[in-house]
């Protein structure tokens, strides 16, 4: 495994939130895609296309926050608990695998592990004790 990362979940206020965020801690953005950047984003409702699909805040510490915001459109809702989830990058997709049904053995597949157009192997669950996990290796990183 080579890191556990934070991500955040906004309800339409992630470009605020990692603002406030980066000017406590410091660093750059290091990621930036809006919905409607991604492939697909035209069809959006247009009020969603400028919310953020993924951001990465790298502080000066090196230390990395990552944040999404939901969509109305999924039918997604912010409540505690599914705030935050927590990333782990691994070293090959065969490492995803076997955490990936650890992880959600009693638990609940929310994403099955697949190729992503991003350039990564990635799978989202929620073990049995309600933590959210998303598990990734990233072709572009470690190849």
């Amino acid at each position: 495994m080579q890191s556990i990362t934070t991500y955040f979940h906004f309800m339409g206020n992630t470009e605020q939130a990692m603002n406030f965020y980066k000017s406590i801690f410091g660093g750059e953005f290091t990621a930036f895609t809006r919905f409607g950047d991604t492939p697909g984003g035209e069809n959006m409702e247009p009020h969603e296309r400028n919310r953020i699909m993924h951001l990465a805040l790298t502080t000066r510490s090196g230390a990395v926050l990552m944040a999404t915001d939901f969509l109305d459109s999924m039918e997604q809702q912010l409540h505690t608990g599914n705030n935050v989830s927590l990333v782990v990058n691994t070293d090959s997709e065969e490492e995803v695998d076997s955490l990936f049904q650890a992880l959600s053995a009693g638990g609940t597949v929310e994403m099955p592990v697949n190729r992503t157009f991003w350039g990564a192997y990635f799978g989202m669950c929620q073990d049995k004790f309600g933590i959210k996990w998303m598990i990734n290796y990233h072709h572009a990183i470690n190849n």
